[in-house]
């Protein structure tokens, strides 16, 4: 019997990274609470529910997953940050909020592509706390041009950061000639970073880098690890997703993203339009 529960364990463990992947949080949930009903004192569970519940916007269930989370293991540190993070949006008046507009993650394998197209950058002018502590690594975000300016929305429009100004002004232009990209939170450790991609290359850019530099494949791990991943995986279940990771087709070489555009401004001006 006891080692029936423990696969059906590891079955719903890795169900529940599989959907968090995929940004169903609804199922996700579903998924955690068959595993409570078998561990009631999974404090990992928790976590996991905590998080589930959080991405659906009920900051109320989720407050008392982590509580229960560290009743059960008063040294569980991720249970501690994301309790604190939800008493701070519950005291803001963030009680309760709709599912996101667009429901789930962005897919990974959008931010995998050749050399070029996809680069990391670190916000400033950031938003106030009770702005950034609804967001979590792996939100889709929005890249909208103010003047100059690169500015950095969450889907619901509230105003997360601003595109240093350097990288900022390339992208504009290479926008305002006709290339569209995607973003995502990357982190929110000490600072606000998003990763970048270039979903379409206008004609009249072909040839053109959007981000010079490379985008290395342990970076890029990183962030993926990072989007569902403060979701508090135990051994098995980051051996699940390792190998949905390993499965990615990965072909980016190099440790870093080059994340200013030194060196290409002849590029620039010769062959991206100027403001007008």
């Amino acid at each position: 019997m006891a080692d029936e529960k423990t696969k059906l364990k590891k079955y719903w463990a890795e169900q529940a990274v599989s959907l968090a992947l995929q940004g169903r949080w609804a199922e996700a949930v579903t998924a955690n609470q068959n595993i409570l009903a078998l561990f009631p004192s999974d404090a990992e569970a928790y976590n996991r529910l905590g998080k589930a519940y959080t991405e659906l916007g009920k900051y109320t269930e989720a407050k008392e997953c982590y509580a229960h989370a560290l009743q059960i293991d008063p040294g569980n540190s991720i249970a501690e940050k994301n309790l604190q993070r939800l008493t701070s949006l519950v005291a803001a008046g963030h009680v309760e909020v709709s599912p996101p507009l667009v429901e789930g993650r962005l897919e990974p394998r959008l931010f995998i592509d050749e050399m070029g197209k996809t680069g990391i950058t670190t916000l400033i002018n950031t938003a106030d706390q009770p702005v950034l502590a609804k967001l979590s690594a792996g939100d889709p975000v929005q890249l909208r041009i103010e003047n100059k300016t690169l500015v950095v929305e969450s889907i619901r429009g509230e105003r997360i950061g601003e595109v240093e100004p350097k990288l900022g002004h390339r992208l504009i232009k290479f926008m305002q000639a006709g290339n569209r990209y995607t973003a995502a939170i990357s982190s929110l450790e000490n600072s606000v970073r998003i990763i970048i991609h270039e979903t379409y290359q206008d004609p009249s850019q072909v040839g053109r880098v959007s981000f010079p530099g490379k985008v290395g494949d342990m970076s890029f791990r990183s962030y993926i690890k990072d989007s569902v991943l403060k979701y508090d995986l135990d051994e098995d279940e980051e051996e699940v997703l390792d190998e949905e990771v390993a499965g990615l087709d990965t072909e980016a070489a190099g440790d870093e993203v080059v994340e200013e555009a030194e060196g290409f401004e002849d590029e620039l001006s010769n062959g991206v339009p100027d403001d007008k």
